[in-house]
């Protein structure tokens, strides 16, 4: 039997296919109906309603070009075209409403009209304001240096003049960019240094070798140096406070000096605390007076206190008063440290003169030999009270320069004397005393037994048969009578 079908054009109601009897027509007759240009157009499949509004060639995105996925088809091979199908942008959706616009606006632009669209924003903190900005100064820096006499030559700081200040105020005035800037040349951030005395030629630059050492920070050490010459005066005790003391004399402050070197000694401390301990004694004893019986108090409290300014790891109390047997107990030994220091107004900038020894040591390539004579014989200044008022830099120079003088080692050039600043003329009053005190008779057992030993390199007995030999040499012919005879 005939497989009938229904004509759609003839069917009123889908669902109901079997009530017109009239519309049932054989499949030859309903292909007889049709048209011509239909019979040519391939089969199709039955496509959803977006589907088929989209797949009109007709309609163009050509706003969107092919960057939607609106139009792309499948590939020759059969392969699904990447991307998701299912996305579609609302304005590919037909809508019973249209509107007439004359242009097209997409939110999915080229960079150039962003860019155009980016040069209206003139306000301050927009990138082509600045460079406006930029391109005004650069202008304004060309048309300055076509009027400068010189070309080729960027423009320096000149000595603001009243004829130069009216100039320049001129010049500003005729061209004044939108915003001023800072400058960018580095000649013109520059800052000159304050006015230095000259280094004399025959000077070496000892602190340009340093400079790539940041622990030795040799830009700052001529400041560091003057400030400690500065400073000097205001830490130099009186040397006549014996006169005002009533129990005390030179020989005994002598005796106490020599306990606290070995004191020093016995405990393993720096060189500094040492000078420090004495000072902060002779500075005590010029302002206040002190009995007899409190005198060792006075000096172990002293090297206390030093030791607490200048060591890392400082000794207990308790061992101060162990090494002072037990004399004083531990509570005067602290109330004795707040007594000197309020006494003190807690000043201890003392100008250590270690540090001026260190100074002309460099100049004098860090001899060892030297180095270490040099140190006796700034400690001598310590026990022998006639150095008592020299500055701690003087001292230091006359060590060196005494030293080098007992080891042969040369002249006083002109590199030494500028580093330790001092000439050989102002140094010999202070070498004549440390000569003499080294050519009488040893009262200071202590301090020569020190450095008498290898560690020191014997330099108590070298220096002193030197002087012994050479003394007649200074006018020192009396070396019998010792420092507390003369005295």
């Amino acid at each position: 039997m005939p497989v009938r079908t229904r004509n759609p054009r003839s069917v009123t109601n889908e669902n109901d296919e079997n009530s017109n009897a009239t519309a049932r027509v054989t499949r030859a007759k309903a292909a007889a109906t049709l048209n011509v240009d239909e019979l040519a157009m391939p089969t199709k499949p039955l496509l959803s309603k977006k589907t088929a509004a989209h797949a009109n060639p007709a309609r163009k995105r050509a706003v969107l070009g092919d960057v939607s996925n609106v139009t792309k088809v499948e590939a020759a091979d059969g392969k699904k075209p990447v991307g998701k199908p299912g996305l579609v942008s609302k304005a590919a959706q037909p809508t019973g409403i249209q509107k007439k616009t004359t242009a097209t606006r997409s939110a999915l632009t080229t960079k150039e009209i962003n860019k155009k669209a980016e040069t209206k924003r003139t306000g301050p903190g927009s990138i082509v304001a600045q460079k406006r900005k930029t391109l005004s100064t650069a202008a304004t820096s060309a048309a300055v240096k076509e009027n400068t006499p010189e070309e080729g030559k960027p423009s320096r700081k000149k000595v603001h003049t009243l004829d130069a200040e009216t100039k320049t105020n001129t010049e500003a005035k005729a061209v004044k960019p939108a915003r001023e800037e800072a400058p960018s040349s580095p000649e013109l951030l520059a800052v000159e240094p304050a006015e230095r005395p000259p280094t004399p030629e025959a000077v070496r630059a000892l602190d340009s070798e340093d400079l790539d050492d940041p622990l030795m920070v040799a830009e700052y050490a001529n400041e560091i140096f003057e400030y400690l010459r500065d400073l000097e005066c205001n830490s130099i005790p009186n040397p006549q406070y014996m006169s005002h003391q009533d129990d005390l004399e030179w020989k005994t402050r002598g005796i106490l000096v020599d306990w606290l070197v070995e004191v020093h000694t016995r405990f393993g401390l720096l060189p500094e605390t040492l000078f420090l301990a004495v000072n902060i004694v002779d500075r005590f004893l010029s302002e206040k007076v002190v009995q007899l019986d409190r005198l060792q108090l006075v000096g172990i409290t002293a090297m206390f206190i030093a030791s607490k300014y200048e060591e890392v790891l400082s000794p207990h109390v308790a061992n101060f008063r162990h090494v002072a047997d037990d004399g004083f107990s531990e509570a005067e030994i602290l109330g004795a440290e707040r007594f000197v220091l309020a006494t003190l107004n807690y000043d201890l900038s003392y100008p250590n003169p270690m540090n001026f020894l260190r100074r002309i040591s460099k100049a004098d390539n860090y001899d060892i030999q030297s180095r270490t004579i040099g140190k006796y014989l700034m400690e001598i200044s310590l026990l022998d009270h006639r150095l008592l008022g020299h500055r701690p830099s003087h001292i230091a120079a006359a060590a060196m320069y005494l030293a080098r003088l007992i080891l042969d080692r040369g002249e006083w050039d002109e590199t030494l004397k500028y580093y330790a600043g001092y000439s050989e003329e102002e140094i010999q009053p202070v070498v004549l005393v440390m000569i003499d005190y080294m050519a009488r008779p040893v009262i200071h057992e202590a301090f020569f037994k020190k450095y008498a030993s290898k560690r020191f390199l014997k330099a108590s007995i070298l220096t002193r048969q030197w002087a012994k030999k050479n003394a007649h040499l200074y006018g020192i012919v009396d070396t019998h009578q010792t420092l507390d005879e003369i005295s």
